[in-house]
């Protein structure tokens, strides 16, 4: 019995022009989340290597914690995913969409 599975790429452009596969992505153990390894996991998931729900059961992170990640990128680039400059950007963003 055949099942519908998507065909996924060996691998994807990383944030930096760099190529991204399943062994190049940061390990499942991962605790220390710094702006390059958070975008590559964005771009895995934005260039189909995995899918949302294999991010967060891989490194335990929750699917809001990851769509902020996507919405900090999509903002702001790579910056927006500093920790010590989301205050920053989220403000302006929201000025930006206010007028």
């Amino acid at each position: 019995m055949i099942e519908n599975q998507k065909i996924r790429p060996a691998k994807v452009i990383g944030p930096l022009g760099e190529p991204l596969t399943l062994d190049t992505l940061p390990p499942p153990e991962t605790t220390r989340w710094v702006v390059r390894r958070k975008a590559e996991v964005v771009a895995a998931v934005n260039g189909g290597l995995l899918t949302v729900d294999e991010v967060c059961d891989r490194y335990s992170l929750t699917v809001e914690e990851f769509a902020g990640w996507q919405r900090a990128i999509d903002r702001s680039g790579m910056p927006g995913l500093r920790v010590t400059r989301i205050q920053h950007y989220r403000s302006l963003y929201e000025r930006q969409h206010k007028y």
